[in-house]
């Protein structure tokens, strides 16, 4: 079977279409599967619901989608770093379900397993916890959390074999994971394809079982915050 494609265009033909819930790796603009998404916004596919930690900022990674109204609805725990996301949500044009970090990629990992939910401590007593199922164990209260079921997974790895094996380098390895398990379609854009057999099986993060197509390209790799400090008389 064909896993490799020759562009994020290709890759997403006949994948993608409007009001898709669609599973995102990535954390801030670490190993985001940014050109999938700019390929999602020249498609123009619309009506969206994206699961992913958050949503970029406002010229790169989801937010690119945000400025298009692409996306209706976000399944995130962190709204910060993108004003436009802020602006939508504030003035209640766009959706947007709040959940604990653990909990979003618990929820993720979950539906990659076949868990249609779970309880977690997480939440209780809190706005998380209002309108979910309570449940006590050994003496203590506990929410039910649904599965995260995708019909679409966009990540971003740093190696992969033609069989969809995937290595993420460093903290990319953050939601790209459990993401790419959620999804009944996952696609992963990588920096290097190599050949199979070449890569360690003790250090393949995520097994081609998952990935369904393929693309290599070449990233921007922006800085989300840029920290310095003037530079000491010599």
């Amino acid at each position: 079977m064909k896993k490799v494609y020759g562009s994020a265009a290709e890759a997403l033909e006949g994948v993608l279409s409007d009001g898709m819930l669609i599973a995102a790796g990535g954390f801030g603009l670490c190993g985001i599967p940014e050109l999938l998404l700019q390929a999602i916004k020249e498609n123009g596919a619309k009506n969206l619901t994206f699961a992913s930690n958050n949503a970029g900022v406002d010229d790169f990674g989801i937010g690119i989608l945000l400025q298009t109204r692409q996306v209706k609805k976000m399944i995130s725990s962190y709204v910060g770093e993108n004003a436009e996301f802020m602006r939508q949500y504030l003035s209640g044009e766009l959706e947007l379900e709040f959940n604990p970090q653990g909990t979003l990629a618990e929820r993720m990992r979950a539906g990659g397993a076949g868990i249609p939910g779970f309880y977690t401590k997480t939440g209780v007593g809190t706005q998380i916890a209002e309108g979910k199922e309570h449940k006590e164990f050994d003496g203590e209260t506990y929410i039910l959390e649904r599965g995260i079921f995708a019909d679409l997974s966009i990540v971003k790895a740093w190696k992969a074999d033609d069989t969809g094996n995937l290595m993420f380098r460093k903290t990319a390895r953050n939601f790209n994971p459990p993401a790419a398990m959620c999804g009944k379609i996952c696609i992963a854009e990588v920096e290097e394809i190599v050949p199979r057999g070449s890569l360690d099986p003790d250090k393949i993060h995520l097994p081609g079982i998952y990935v369904h197509r393929i693309v290599q390209g070449t990233h921007e790799k922006r800085i989300e915050q840029r920290t310095t400090r003037k530079r000491e008389e010599a």
